[in-house]
């Protein structure tokens, strides 16, 4: 019987599922997502599948994962630090499209050049570019690189790309490879992204080709990106910004095949986040405008999906003033006390203890901070500030009650936290879980400690807020249900064209669903059922239909939806020529890296759809595909002035699908 390996990495745990087209699923595990080093995590879920199922190695003949690492990355605000480069643009673009407040502190140069909209060159200066090469060579990751009209004409992206390839050896993205959009600021966020994830994803296909091959293994290795299509693990190395909402796309996939529903609201909650959905008629919407995560928009053709900060290891924090403060969750995910206390239960308790003992709670109770174990290379570009403070963080957990002693401090941890070096640990809803006995598989004891710690937290009045670690713990699953609930209706209503955030967040909302009373009676409900995914979805789930006015279903196989989706896909690819005419009579041909004129607007026409004919098949074969059908759409602007047609332009796109090689 041939089998297909399922792997999904999330930010908590790394699922694998095997699976058969006459069986269907034949055996499921979870381990923990090691960070530090994603292979062990990786192996320890598909061996025990491999174990579990007495399957050999050679009967796998397909291994396809999802992840929702550059998700996660995005959302907290982690990645690499990456040098952009602009050819053709001005500082103030850098104020559009978020791509300031993206950019962060990360190096940015201008260089003179790019094109105009038909694709014809201004001068090229690539000087301040050479001068910043010796200085960027060793304090960044990689290299996002932006020209003006690059879609129309790829040129100057190529030489700059090739001249930082040659001084530097280090990864290049270029804005013409990941969209063919106008738009050179979010072209420009969406490359810069992108670059900051490339040694990101690279880690995790190299630690699983590295378990293949360790197994012997040797099946062809897939990716599922944001659209929930299949590309090869090489594909998505050099386009890591594709696999953001990978995890939730392959869900998506999942729960459909799990439920047969047509019809529903698809919520998965995770450690780190809740990524929701919509199904219509079997097919997940797609978001025409590009994937929003983290705040950002991208040029990342995805899933429809909106990703919320909230999990089961989101951070528990109080709302500032007011005399009965409420639980607010995240979006930061902590690494859970409870979590921390399996591997450094010693060094945990000790200082949970002390801090109990202490006859006052400090505002810094039950938190450390611990190094993620990522290579010593991607801290590279710290300040001294940072690095003084980073030197000081090990493996083992530091309580920060004596790491840090101000504000300034916490800053700079947070900084650490967002390049991916740090993590803080701390009091989260899953160890309210291990609290209450709805969780029992990590150290319960550092769990339970926290929420005591947590509970001796002052109100407006001065009283504890809770007068129990019990009670405690019951609010703060109350409020993952809560908070999950409202997600979910901030999803509908941005569905049905409304603002989802302003809509949910309005009193009349929410007294609809908190069921308040009052002479005028409210209800909410949604127009389909909500399927539930993730681990905990049955835990957080139950007490959703009243809140959301409609049922829950959370199938059988819910805890491992993402490793089904991402091997019951197809691959997808696309590819897309422009014609233009710069000048009445002339033709102009964009398409990759050819650019062509032409007398004859049919003759263009005919070369563009051959062109994109080839482009799709290469990409469909690069992507893994078996046997790829390609379509061919032309959408063809022109207009009449008195009686005489004029053309515009013409965009030919071409969709090569078909489903994955697998092992012969």
């Amino acid at each position: 019987m041939s089998l297909f390996l399922g792997i999904d990495t999330g930010g908590t745990y790394t699922d694998a599922v095997l699976w058969s087209e006459a069986t269907g699923v034949v055996a499921k595990a979870k381990s923990l997502t090691t960070r530090h080093d994603l292979a062990v995590g990786i192996s320890g879920a598909a061996d025990a599948v491999l174990k579990d199922s007495g399957a050999a190695p050679g009967s796998v003949k397909l291994v396809s994962m999802s992840t929702t690492l550059a998700t996660n990355a995005l959302v907290e605000g982690q990645g690499g630090r990456v040098a952009l480069i602009m050819i053709g643009f001005t500082p103030a673009d850098l104020e559009r499209d978020g791509l300031d407040k993206a950019l962060g502190g990360d190096p940015v140069v201008f260089c003179e050049g790019g094109h105009d909209v038909h694709g014809n060159a201004r001068p090229l200066d690539l000087a301040a570019l050479e001068e910043a090469l010796p200085t960027l060579g060793g304090s960044v990751s990689g290299f996002a690189v932006c020209a003006y009209f690059s879609t129309r004409n790829p040129s100057h992206e190529i030489q700059a790309r090739d001249l930082i390839r040659e001084r530097t050896g280090l990864p290049v993205t270029t804005s013409h490879e990941l969209s063919a959009q106008l738009g050179g600021p979010r072209r420009a966020l969406t490359t810069l992204l992108n670059a900051r994830l490339i040694s990101m994803i690279d880690r995790l296909i190299s630690a699983t080709e590295g378990f293949l091959e360790g197994r012997g293994i040797a099946a062809p290795l897939m990716v599922v990106r944001g659209d929930g299509a299949l590309v090869s693990s090489d594909f998505a190395r050099h386009r890591p910004i594709e696999t953001i909402l990978s995890g939730p796309a392959a869900s998506l996939v999942g729960a459909r095949h799990l439920t047969g529903f047509d019809n529903a609201v698809v919520s998965d909650i995770g450690g780190t986040t809740t990524d929701v959905a919509v199904l219509d008629h079997g097919h997940p919407r797609l978001d025409p405008q590009g994937a929003t995560v983290g705040g950002f928009r991208t040029m990342v053709e995805a899933v429809a999906m909106r990703t919320f900060g909230l999990g089961g290891d989101s951070e528990v924090r109080l709302e500032d003033g007011g005399l009965d403060p409420k639980i607010l969750l995240g979006p930061r995910r902590l690494v859970p006390l409870s979590l921390v206390g399996v591997s450094h239960a010693e060094t945990v308790t000790q200082h949970l203890e002390r801090q109990l003992r202490a006859p006052n709670p400090g505002r810094l109770d039950g938190r450390f901070a611990i190094r993620t174990g990522v290579p010593e290379r991607l801290s590279a570009g710290l300040t001294p500030p940072e690095q003084k403070l980073y030197d000081q963080i090990s493996a083992t957990p530091v309580p920060l009650d004596t790491l840090v002693t101000s504000n300034m401090q916490i800053a700079t941890l947070n900084r650490l936290v967002a390049r991916g070096l740090v993590h803080v640990c701390g009091f989260t809803p899953s160890d309210a879980a291990h609290v209450l006995g709805r969780q029992a598989n990590w150290n319960g004891a550092c769990g339970r400690m926290g929420a005591e710690l947590f509970a001796r937290k002052r109100d407006g009045r001065g009283q504890p807020i809770g007068e129990t670690a019990e009670a405690l713990c019951e609010r703060v699953l109350s409020a993952v249900t809560r908070f999950s609930a409202e997600v979910i209706l901030e999803t509908s209503f941005a569905e049905d064209g409304l603002d989802g955030a302003e809509t949910v967040a309005h009193a009349l909302v929410q007294r609809a669903v908190d069921g308040t009373g009052g002479i005028a009676r409210l209800s909410v409900a949604l127009d389909r059922p909500v399927i539930g995914l993730g681990a905990s979805a049955s835990l957080h789930y139950a007490g959703l239909p009243p809140l959301v006015g409609n049922e829950c279903a959370v199938p059988g196989d819910a805890d491992v939806a993402n490793a089904l989706g991402a091997v019951v896909g197809q691959v997808r690819v696309s590819a897309e020529a422009l014609v233009s005419q710069p000048r009445e009579g002339l033709f102009r041909l964009s398409a990759g890296d050819l650019v062509r004129d032409f007398l004859d607007e049919d003759e263009a026409l005919a070369a563009a759809e051959k062109r994109v004919r080839e482009l799709a098949a290469e990409a469909a074969n690069a992507a893994g595909a078996d046997a790829a059908e390609i379509d061919v759409s032309r959408d063809i602007r022109s207009s009449t002035i008195e009686g005489q047609r004029m053309f515009i332009e013409a965009t030919i796109t071409a969709v090569a699908a078909g489903r994955p090689r697998i092992a012969s």
